[in-house]
């Protein structure tokens, strides 16, 4: 085989595996339905350049997924990524909360949920709250702090998080949605070749994590009721 004919094949496998990663970046865990499905918040960026859809379920009512969610953010309870997720991606990142903080659960719109150290101003705002079901993030300053002060680029990004209950309110379908819109081009094309995969690690680490923090917290209130 030639060695044009090495470097092409090579290509296309490559483009093959981008194409992969960037479709479960968009997908991960939900179903075609539930991606067609309307979310709160999608009406705050009506125009996305990239929309991702994840979900997983989790054996515990919603009750016990909700308090893990409103306590999110940097500085706060995080974001429920494995370590080496966090080390990998945001090395700025301190590790998971494992337990409920009360500190923080009187979460409420309008509120700041910071995502990174005070100097970057990066953060979201709460754009809706709908107690037990839904949590909307919104944010146009997760771009390095120089950039936006020159305008060199902008970002529009929605976060929702969504809880749906299953079996008579028993187990939980926890889905969250990304809608966000970027200028100038190159870095809409950076955004589809290299946050979308990312995505997909990030995403799945934190489905998992929450999942596994709502399933020992239901575990033990059940374990309190029966004793």
């Amino acid at each position: 085989m030639s060695t044009r004919r090495r470097l092409a094949l090579g290509a296309i496998a490559l483009v093959g595996i981008e194409a992969l990663l960037v479709h479960q970046g968009r997908t991960y865990g939900s179903t075609p339905t539930e991606r067609r499905d309307p979310f709160p918040g999608d009406d705050l960026v009506t125009a996305p350049d990239v929309v991702t859809t994840h979900a997983i379920t989790i054996d515990a009512p919603p009750a016990s997924v909700w308090p893990w969610l409103i306590q999110m953010g940097w500085g706060r309870a995080g974001w429920y990524t494995a370590r080496w997720v966090d080390l990998l991606l945001f090395p700025a990142n301190g590790p998971s909360a494992d337990r409920i903080l009360t500190e923080w659960q009187g979460l409420a719109e309008g509120d700041h949920v910071p995502d990174g150290p005070p100097e970057t101003d990066c953060g979201f705002v709460v754009a809706q709250l709908q107690k037990g079901r839904a949590l909307v993030l919104r944010s146009d300053s997760h771009l390095p702090k120089h950039w936006r002060e020159q305008e060199w680029a902008r970002l529009d990004w929605s976060w929702a998080f969504v809880l749906r209950p299953l079996d008579g309110a028993t187990r939980t379908r926890f889905l969250f949605r990304s809608r966000w819109t970027t200028r100038p081009w190159w870095l809409t094309l950076g955004a589809h070749l290299l946050v979308v995969p990312a995505d997909l690690v990030m995403s799945r680490s934190m489905l998992r994590g929450v999942r596994a923090r709502a399933e020992a917290l239901h575990k033990r209130q059940a374990g309190r009721v029966s004793d």
